[in-house]
């Protein structure tokens, strides 16, 4: 064991952030942020607060369940892309359905090659 090590055998080494991990956490902070936008204005009162509130819960609790880094329930890898899938595609439908195809679009293609670059680096 290094002296490092030695001095502190509990300390274990804290995993690199790096600029694609940032990125990936803004366009999931996106969707949520998203599907809070669709509920609160898509809706009539009072169901927008319920939608509004509920859908970026039910998608938070998607993630954190089965998907974010400290996943409650560990699942493969295809799961995985699965509930990003779900959440992902439900954040771009709501800006397609707000009359924002161009948001929904670009959104789409770049959390479609977020999951890709993520995938690929998760299978390697």
């Amino acid at each position: 064991m290094s002296a490092q090590n030695s001095e502190h055998p509990h300390v274990t080494a804290q995993p690199r952030v790096g600029v694609w991990d940032v990125l990936r956490f803004v366009i999931e902070l996106f969707a949520f942020v998203s599907l809070a936008v669709w509920g609160f204005i898509a809706w009539p009162l009072p169901w927008n607060i319920v939608v509004g509130i509920g859908a970026p819960l039910f998608a938070i609790v998607l993630w954190a369940l089965f998907r974010s880094p400290k996943a409650v329930i560990r699942i493969d890898t295809f799961g995985k892309a699965i509930v990003e899938i779900i959440v992902m595609t439900a954040a771009a439908f709501a800006w397609w359905d707000l009359g924002q195809p161009v948001v929904a679009v670009v959104f789409a293609l770049v959390a479609l090659l977020s999951g890709i670059v993520s995938g690929r680096r998760e299978l390697s």
